[in-house]
């Protein structure tokens, strides 16, 4: 978790100089998965953005929010493909690439860092027990929708923010059967009881 803890002051920290500093551009990658074409998109400071659908349309969002040109650069983005990738497939339980957290707030950040560095692969944490971890500013009413513009999904997990009974809801990709498919990966689920979606396959 040391690891992690470093990553997150050191994003924290980058992000504080403004998106649209001089020389600063965007690349973006995509990833083959079961949950579909994950797309990636990296700073000069890291990972800023993640999403489940990867297109022009959702590459030309992220751009525009960032006020950033986009550069063809596939070595920028080959480490975070190939960990996401490795992910996926089951061989890497921890993210190291450095983050961008310049879609994010002060507030939100906070959250999502502590969801970060508390949370590991294979765990949960309810709504209200990220609300208290993540200190008194934080009402546990508004940890879902911090969850909800998460820029980061996956690598910053919100995933594994559940309801004190049950799942609790997901935007990303397909909604709330992107977040069984995750937390069985990560061997919280057991595939059972998910193989009616056929998710776990291909």
């Amino acid at each position: 978790m040391e690891q992690i803890s470093r990553r997150t002051a050191k994003a924290t920290g980058d992000a504080d100089e403004h998106a649209t500093a001089t020389g600063d551009t965007v690349a973006f990658g995509g990833v083959p998965t079961r949950l579909g074409q994950v797309l990636v998109a990296v700073t000069e400071r890291g990972v800023v953005a993640t999403g489940f659908r990867d297109g022009p349309a959702a590459r030309d969002r992220i751009a525009r929010r960032l006020g950033l040109p986009v550069v063809d650069d596939a070595d920028r983005t080959a480490e975070a493909r190939r960990e996401l990738a490795a992910y996926f497939a089951g061989e890497l339980r921890t993210f190291t690439i450095p983050l961008d957290w310049s879609l994010t707030s002060p507030l939100r950040r906070q959250v999502l860092g502590t969801l970060l560095d508390t949370v590991p692969y294979g765990q949960v944490v309810t709504y209200g027990e990220l609300a208290r971890r993540s200190g008194g500013d934080v009402p546990a009413r508004a940890i879902g929708s911090i969850m909800g513009s998460n820029p980061i999904p996956i690598i910053v997990p919100c995933h594994r923010v559940v309801a004190g009974d049950g799942l609790g809801g997901f935007s990303g990709g397909d909604g709330v059967e992107s977040k069984r498919l995750l937390l069985t990966l990560e061997g919280h689920l057991p595939p059972t009881l998910f193989e009616p979606y056929d998710l776990l396959k291909g």
